[in-house]
């Protein structure tokens, strides 16, 4: 099966007897440790919302999706948790490395959480080192906005510190409302796919270019792809549990 995104909707597809070669989008997701990084891609690339994961080891998502009428591939580079440590980031390689391979980047924070807020700032100067004089585009998302009752990072804070830094911000909840988060990610992928294609004029060139990029691709070592069917499993049980909880009152 596949993703096709229609605009303003991502519904199941199957796909084309002879799918054409398209055109990759790569982004890589990063923030604080527990602010719902891995709940967010996953609930953009199959609407689905699963509350409770393992520890993230950095899993790369790929789907096919239609933007604006034209067949992309969209990678989802998911990073490990960044800590704050005495007023120091502790960045695992893995993040540098996703940065630079990425087509842009989206920071996370979580309103519950005012530590994954504060690194924020850190986190947008590492992506500024690691572009250097060829910036990504870069958002900013304030995730588990239904928690109001939780609530540590001031609704104005986050838009803000987008100002300052110069970059949009979504405030979503990956739990309760797709469409936020589809939204976000949506616009995005939009302004990466009206970026032409980088291509070089001279044929022989260009292949040069194509097999030095291969050798040069693992930037990121080879993360493993998350298992859709283990994900639908969970997803399962989070219904049962929600079915159990409903009964029992």
């Amino acid at each position: 099966m596949r993703l096709i995104h229609n605009m303003t909707t991502i519904a199941e597809s199957p796909a084309p007897e002879l799918p054409a070669a398209s055109r990759a989008i790569k982004m890589a997701v990063i923030g604080g440790s527990g602010v719902g990084k891995t709940a967010l891609v996953v609930r953009f690339l199959t609407r689905r919302f699963i509350g409770d994961y393992e520890r993230n080891a950095g899993n790369l998502y790929s789907r096919e999706v239609q933007v604006d009428g034209e067949q992309v591939t969209i990678q989802v580079q998911d990073t490990p948790g960044v800590e704050l440590t005495d007023n120091s980031i502790g960045l695992p390689d893995h993040v540098t490395c996703s940065v630079q391979w990425a087509d842009a980047v989206v920071l996370v924070y979580s309103v519950t959480d005012h530590r994954s807020f504060d690194l924020i700032d850190q986190l947008h100067q590492l992506v500024v080192r690691a572009g250097g004089g060829n910036m990504p585009p870069v958002i900013l998302l304030a995730n588990k906005a239904d928690l109001l009752h939780l609530r540590r990072v001031d609704s104005q804070q986050g838009p803000l510190l987008a100002g300052a830094l110069g970059c949009s911000f979504y405030e979503v909840s990956a739990s309760e409302d797709y469409s936020q988060v589809h939204s976000a990610f949506h616009r995005l992928c939009c302004q990466l796919a009206k970026q032409p294609p980088q291509a070089s004029s001279n044929p022989s060139h260009n292949s040069s270019s194509t097999a030095t990029e291969k050798r040069r691709s693992p930037l990121i070592p080879r993360p493993k792809s998350p298992n859709m069917q283990d994900l639908k499993r969970r997803f399962k049980q989070a219904l049962s549990a929600k079915v159990r909880t409903v009964t029992s009152v």
